[in-house]
């Protein structure tokens, strides 16, 4: 065990010093380091490099470098990940979750199989986030599992899928039917008085784990709609937005883009907003770029569709539990336990980016 421990540091050393290492590529090549040159933004290195629009993998790669994804100065160094999503000079996300789970296998662990199991829920048709079909229930619910499974945790758990999302903070978890729901976007709570009635519940209802990831929202309208290059969010208004059934909509609030500033539309699913998006109904739908991807892609709109280039939302994912659960914020301190030794060990990147490359295809 020690052996693998010495290990796993230095790969996580290596991964760290690749990120930071002072080499610029002389093109966007995928497993390399790039220099950002004038005129770059994370979009166009993207797509020179994995030919798409979608720079979250980039992102999660250089984190500690970019503050704002719309942003990135020249001469910046970054770390452009292997079409698996693997970093140059380090080890493969197998490598590093194999391990972690023979290290998992090794530790003495105090049993509490006493106790009854966690019981958690998710929905589908959210990828790569969730989904019965992906490997693990998706990236977000391998990143819960694994979290359990971490940190000195002992504790059963059972995975769930309801695809209602509504009824999981509504109803689901309110009732006890489920500790923990995986996952949810928690908007700033200092910001409380600017939200709608369902947002404010995220607040004053809803405890959450720390940040599990940070996605990248776009703004995204069809090629030649009025909207696709204004430069302010107040630039939206007279927009008619839409955003899938059940999610959030703080960002948008917070920033002054309610009815009747803007016409909020509310679609069934992803793809239902999309199709309004091509057939003309709605202007501008901001969701996740990773989502965006693959539904644009199954819908045959993604040569046509196009990421505004100054607007963006980064926002926190967290796992949640419910304030009236007696053992919601004991749930809650062993996930986060979990993430922290995730995160520390590099597992935590390793899931992220093999999900991604698996949505991808790859």
């Amino acid at each position: 065990m020690t052996n693998i421990t010495s290990r796993m540091k230095h790969l996580v050393a290596a991964a760290a010093a690749a990120l930071l290492m002072p080499v610029a590529a002389q093109a966007q090549e995928a497993c390399s380091a790039y220099s950002v040159k004038t005129g770059d933004s994370l979009g166009s290195i993207a797509k020179a490099a994995y030919d798409t629009f979608d720079y979250q993998q980039i992102f999660n790669a250089n984190r500690n470098l970019i503050s704002n994804p719309n942003s990135i100065a020249v001469g910046t160094v970054l770390q452009l990940p292997c079409e698996d999503g693997s970093l140059a000079g380090a080890a493969s996300a197998e490598e590093i979750i194999a391990a972690q789970e023979s290290i998992q296998q090794n530790r003495s662990s105090g049993s509490n199989s006493f106790e009854p199991p966690i019981r958690i829920v998710s929905g589908n048709g959210w990828a790569p986030f969730t989904g019965e079909s992906l490997n693990g229930g998706g990236m977000l619910v391998r990143l819960l599992t694994t979290s359990l499974n971490r940190g000195g945790n002992a504790r059963d758990y059972n995975v769930s899928f309801v695809d209602d999302w509504a009824a999981h903070t509504d109803t689901l978890l309110p009732m006890n039917a489920f500790d923990v729901s995986v996952a949810w976007y928690m908007p700033d709570c200092s910001k409380i008085d600017l939200f709608s009635d369902a947002m404010k519940r995220r607040c004053t209802e809803l405890d959450g784990s720390l940040p599990i990831y940070e996605s990248v929202v776009g703004f995204f309208s069809m090629k030649g709609n009025e909207y696709e290059n204004v430069r302010d969010a107040s630039d939206l208004a007279g927009a008619t937005i839409c955003r899938p059934s059940g999610w959030f909509t703080f960002d948008l609030e917070e920033k002054g883009l309610v009815d009747p500033v803007i016409e909020m539309v509310i679609g069934d699913t992803i793809k239902d907003c999309l199709q309004r998006l091509a057939d003309g109904s709605v202007d501008v739908v901001p969701l996740e770029i990773e989502t965006i991807e693959g539904s644009a892609k199954e819908l045959g709109i993604q040569n046509d569709i196009t990421q505004n280039a100054y607007l963006t939302n980064l926002l926190q994912l967290r796992f949640v539990t419910h304030k009236t659960n007696p053992r919601g914020r004991v749930y809650l301190a062993m996930i986060n336990r979990g993430l922290t030794e995730m995160r520390e060990s590099g597992e935590w990147y390793a899931i992220v980016s093999s999900s991604l490359a698996e949505a991808a295809g790859l």
